[in-house]
């Protein structure tokens, strides 16, 4: 079997763009929740969510570019580039582009893009019509989400598989889990895989206050976000994109590269049970982790830190415990768990590629990041969720999870890489 480890990194994530950044937000407990900037919000229920604070043209985008390519895709390409850069693949480096790949989650691509054409396009009276003479250039790569791993293709030159994972709020993990796949089943060298959004608009967040899962916390927007504890009260939007290059062991070693992790199993189940509902006991997501435990052939035990989805909503985060408990055991009570959307937000497809990097950096530097805003724990939550303060300790192997609506769940295991051993 192939082994798959992570050699590059590329973060834009709210409140920290680059790695060194995000990894310093993280472990200082620093939140990024904020009012909302990038549009009037006084009309709705929720009026915070996690910004990132991004000037094109600081990452080298001209008018032009910005013209071209929505919020969600300038966000893949910088974080891609810096991971490419990461990695050494980006320089003096012989890859083979027909054996590099790209695998890219989104839950809703270009979002941003393709409201702002829609408003151009249509006349909202008693009927709906469009003039498709005032349609921009670039409507067409708003409009279809795999416009997305294309860019990044281009940018890069991968000319290997190409595609994009769009299962809501797991497609991050998804995407990166199906890029090691593609090397593991021997299709590519190097894969260009995470997650990007841009999910903070007008018709995203009426989505989400609609159902009135997205916190009120207007007056204290640094602190709405606050998984696991007794006061939270919905979860808060954030954006951003977190990319990795995953790159085949053999292949790896061979170039002398720096590994951060190794990928040692992924798994993904549904509960075919309920769009937003979730049944009780978490046993779909505790099948998840087991099933991604058996592929990596690990032991509960062998668990040191588990960054969990933790969005914030009263039933996610009781859901997730029961899991915890039903998938891990007596030992679910002895393992750190922690969720870092109490700092960056919930970005939707980004957030289980920004768990991910936070779960590599972890076995990277041996700390555990905390939950931030953790002042009154659940009693239902009773787990050792990591409040405030991050934990220097020894980090060997990460389990990282995301759950999304539609009762889809993911698990990828990751583990301190071991370049020297034999395959």
């Amino acid at each position: 079997m192939k082994r798959v480890v992570i050699t590059g990194i590329g973060v834009v994530a709210p409140g920290a763009v680059g790695t060194k950044n995000y990894w310093s937000l993280l472990t200082l407990g620093r939140t990024a929740t904020r009012g909302i900037t990038l549009f009037d919000a006084g009309a709705f229920r929720s009026r915070v969510a996690a910004e990132v604070d991004f000037d094109p043209a600081a990452h080298g985008f001209t008018l032009a570019d910005t013209e071209r390519l929505d919020r969600t895709a300038q966000f893949a390409l910088v974080s891609a580039r810096e991971a490419i850069a990461d990695s050494g693949i980006g320089g003096d480096e012989r890859i083979d582009p027909l054996r590099t790949g790209v695998s890219l989650g989104s839950a809703i691509g270009c979002t941003t893009g393709l409201a702002t054409q829609y408003a151009i396009l249509s006349d909202c009276g008693s009927t709906w019509t469009v003039d498709h003479t005032k349609a921009g250039e670039y409507l067409y790569d708003y409009f279809v989400p795999s416009s997305l791993a294309a860019v990044v293709a281009r940018d890069c030159g991968a000319q290997g598989p190409v595609g994009l994972v769009s299962s809501g709020c797991t497609s991050g993990l998804d995407a990166i889990g199906n890029g090691a796949e593609l090397i593991r089943e021997g299709s590519a060298d190097v894969v260009v895989a995470g997650g990007a959004e841009a999910p903070i608009s007008p018709i995203s967040m009426a989505c989400f206050d609609r159902i009135r899962l997205t916190s009120p916390r207007n007056d204290e927007p640094a602190t709405a976000s606050r998984p696991f504890d007794r006061t939270r009260d919905g979860f808060v939007l954030g954006e951003g994109a977190a990319v990795v290059i995953l790159e085949e062991l053999e292949h790896a070693r061979r170039r002398g590269a720096r590994a951060y992790a190794e990928l040692s199993g992924f798994a993904a189940y549904s509960s075919a049970h309920h769009m937003t509902g979730l049944r009780p006991g978490g046993q779909e997501m505790a099948d998840t982790i087991r099933a991604a435990l058996d592929k990596a052939r690990l032991n509960p035990v062998d668990v040191d830190y588990i960054n969990a989805h933790g969005a914030g909503t009263r039933h996610n985060d009781r859901h997730e415990t029961h899991a915890f408990k039903a998938g891990l055991g007596d030992h679910a009570r002895r393992i750190p768990v922690s969720s870092i959307k109490s700092m960056i937000g919930h970005a939707l497809g980004a957030a289980g590629a920004l768990d991910m990097v936070a779960s590599a950096l972890a076995i990277q530097h041996d700390t555990v990041p905390p939950t931030a805003n953790l002042h009154e724990p659940d009693p239902t939550c009773d787990l050792d969720y990591t409040p405030l303060f991050a934990r220097e300790q020894r980090t060997s192997t990460v389990l990282s999870v995301a759950s999304g609506f539609g009762g889809l769940h993911s698990a990828t295991v990751l583990t301190r890489p071991r370049l020297r051993e034999a395959a």
